[in-house]
């Protein structure tokens, strides 16, 4: 990268002035005070102009879009604990969130910096730009920060056992390994199919159930229903995403359950998860609280959308569009949930 000042680069800056000690510089301001100003600024611009590159290749590789998956089940799950207590902790929620969503960003770092590292990111990629494969990041660099936000969800965990105890523990402590071991360590879970499970376990059950917890300490049965259904929503995006890339992975030794099974097996795992998601709805009318089951109707309008697309189109860059329609779903879910539970 080179900027231009005045006629002047910023690589002869550094030639001329950026390793020169500081009686050197004192001294090139005496004798040329215009060309010192003019140098300065360069190293200004240019520094400014590597800082703006680096966070906007961290927002990349921190995946927003990705999110809801890590806000969701704290927000209904807080909802839920109000529904049964009658009461909210906002700055145990806010813990709540920052945690899990510092474990999810760590989790996409991990996850590019170790994809590129085994080849798992290549120019056949259909999905947005992975910045360690793409030279954006070092892979040191990307290690680093997915590293801070650990840190960051340990200190947010600190506070949360404050409030809880030793079950905290018991949760964070899978929550944080399985943030690297999710494409990293001895038994990758990406790589060897198990992605989906992962998913609907740690976003969804213990997710939504540890976050009930944490408002109420109790462990009720609708925790690990909602819990059930969020997971089974965000399931949907891995798949998804697996189908769409399955070619990729394929070639790269990626055995995601798309790989090992194939097309049809792998649009009739989206059209389960969706199913499921939307009549495990039904046990809210035998538990006496029917008007919960009225989250299940935008994941039967959009999922249809979804279902319909997985089945017709050929996996590539249309599927991007069903990635996008399976997070409006994941969040239409929360606000219709919010609602009912709020206003009925």
């Amino acid at each position: 990268m080179c900027f231009q000042v005045n006629g002047f680069s910023s690589k002869l800056v550094s030639r001329t002035v950026f390793r020169a000690d500081r009686e050197n510089c004192r001294r090139g301001f005496y004798e040329n005070p215009q060309m010192f100003g003019i140098v300065w600024r360069a190293r200004l611009v240019s520094t400014a102009g590597v800082t703006v590159f680096t966070l906007k290749s961290c927002v990349l590789a921190a995946r927003p879009k990705t999110l809801p998956a890590a806000i969701v089940p704290v927000w209904v799950g807080c909802v839920l604990a109000w529904k049964i207590s009658g009461s909210f902790d906002l700055s145990l929620a806010l813990s709540t969130l920052l945690g899990a969503l510092a474990i999810q960003i760590a989790t996409n770092f991990f996850n590019d910096v170790i994809d590129s590292k085994k080849g798992a990111d290549t120019e056949r990629r259909l999905g947005p730009v992975r910045v360690t494969a793409s030279g954006m990041l070092r892979p040191g660099t990307v290690m680093a920060v997915a590293a801070g936000f650990l840190a960051m969800a340990v200190v947010c965990g600190v506070v949360l056992y404050q409030a809880r105890g030793w079950p905290i523990v018991l949760i964070g402590i899978p929550s944080l390994f399985l943030a690297y071991g999710y494409t990293g360590g001895p038994f990758p879970l990406a790589y060897r199919g198990m992605g989906e499970l992962f998913v609907i376990l740690f976003f969804g059950l213990v997710a939504v159930a540890g976050t009930v917890f944490i408002q109420t300490g109790l462990w009720p049965r609708e925790a690990l229903l909602l819990g059930l259904q969020v997971g089974l929503l965000s399931a949907v995006l891995i798949s998804i995403n697996n189908f769409r890339d399955r070619d990729e992975d394929a070639m790269t030794g990626k055995r995601t359950l798309a790989v090992r099974f194939g097309p049809k097996p792998a649009a009739a795992v989206i059209w389960l998860e969706i199913k499921l998601a939307a009549f495990l709805g039904l046990i809210w009318f035998a538990w006496n609280q029917p008007i919960l089951s009225a989250a299940s109707l935008p994941v039967l309008l959009i999922g249809m959308r979804i279902i319909w697309g997985v089945l017709t189109l050929p996996p590539g860059p249309a599927f991007n569009r069903l990635l996008a329609l399976a997070g409006v779903q994941l969040i239409l879910f929360a606000v219709v949930f919010h609602a009912a539970a709020t206003l009925f």
